[in-house]
């Protein structure tokens, strides 16, 4: 018995399933081969890369809707949006901002996953194989896991998502031309560097902090729970325990992340064709002030219809993935 047996708390233990999203096993068997062991970042960060990518690509539109939602103030409503967006730029303007989160979402995916693996294992003493067999985990430690993910990735996330706000908050112009500030993702960067510094980047990181590392704490619970209930002990969860688990993850979390999510946005166009604040207090204290107490659940609606289907797809393909590419030699 691994050394964590002795310390963990029995009122807040409960056998978890292990998580598709961090990684199958690598064999049935406790002699793993080492080799194949040592091949599992590389396989996680090619799993991260296509999951995220789908993921992000099927709830874009819905993203871009809730941010414009999130920092203009023109608009009256989710479908006023929509609307306006089309007439104005078309299919093309619900997909602005989207290739930077793209291209990077295998680094952001792998840093997520990867940390929380890691972190969950150094927490418990335990690897993935113990977690199957039965050996569980504590709610607290999925839960620490889970922040310490988020922490990681705020340095990844924070210029990657400064980018994709400023290029969806464009609204001129046929597909974004005849006007937008911005030509692309490299210009808007470039821009960035030029006006504000290497500083300007991580504009609004500090609210991207405060919302990521409470959330993906509470991110990965749901998740563990409803995989469990959904599955058979000892056995790994199925198609449908993964849609449901990786859909309820994604809207519990949001419901959590949207006020934050709110202040975040409109720290990242601060200074740039957004009201200047001076902080995040001092966001707060504005937007409610002068919109009361609803503004802080600005795209609420549409965080939690884009969470379930996107969340869903993302953790069935991370698990389809992972089963292929962990799969045990012939030999």
């Amino acid at each position: 018995m691994r050394k964590c047996a002795e310390c963990r708390t029995k009122s807040i233990s409960f056998h978890l399933l292990p998580l598709p999203a961090i990684g199958l096993p690598l064999t049935v068997s406790e002699n793993a081969n080492v080799s194949k062991q040592l091949s599992m970042p590389f396989v996680e960060f090619i799993a991260g890369c296509i999951s995220g990518a789908v993921g992000l690509a099927f709830g874009h539109p819905m993203d871009t809707v809730k941010v414009r939602l999130q920092t203009q103030v023109k608009y009256k409503g989710i479908c006023d949006c929509v609307a306006r967006t089309y007439t104005r730029e078309g299919i093309p303007g619900f997909f602005k901002g989207m290739t930077f989160p793209v291209l990077t979402t295998g680094i952001t995916n792998a840093v997520v996953f990867g940390s929380y693996s890691n972190a969950l294992d150094c927490l418990t003493q335990t690897q993935r194989n113990d977690r199957v067999q039965g050996n569980p985990a504590s709610a607290l430690a999925v839960f620490a896991a889970g922040c310490f993910s988020g922490l990681a990735q705020v340095v990844v996330t924070a210029p990657v998502d400064l980018v994709k706000v400023r290029l969806q908050s464009q609204t001129k112009g046929w597909a974004g031309v005849g006007g937008d500030g911005y030509r692309g993702p490299i210009h808007c960067v470039t821009v960035i560097l030029r006006e504000e510094g290497p500083r300007g980047l991580f504009r609004g990181g500090l609210a991207l902090t405060l919302r990521d590392v409470p959330c993906y704490g509470i991110y990965f619970l749901p998740y563990e729970i409803t995989c469990r209930f959904l599955t058979e002990e000892g056995k790994r969860p199925g198609t449908f325990a993964v849609l449901m688990a990786g859909g309820v993850a994604g809207v519990v979390t949001w419901a959590f992340a949207t006020p934050m999510d709110v202040m975040k946005a409109r720290l990242q166009m601060s200074g740039a064709g957004g009201r200047v604040y001076q902080g995040v207090l001092h966001c707060m204290s504005v937007s409610l002030k002068e919109e009361g107490v609803r503004v802080f659940f600005k795209g609420l609606l549409l965080n939690s219809l884009r969470a379930f289907p996107v969340n869903a797809i993302t953790f069935l393909s991370y698990e389809s993935l992972m089963r292929f590419l962990t799969r045990p030699s012939a030999d």
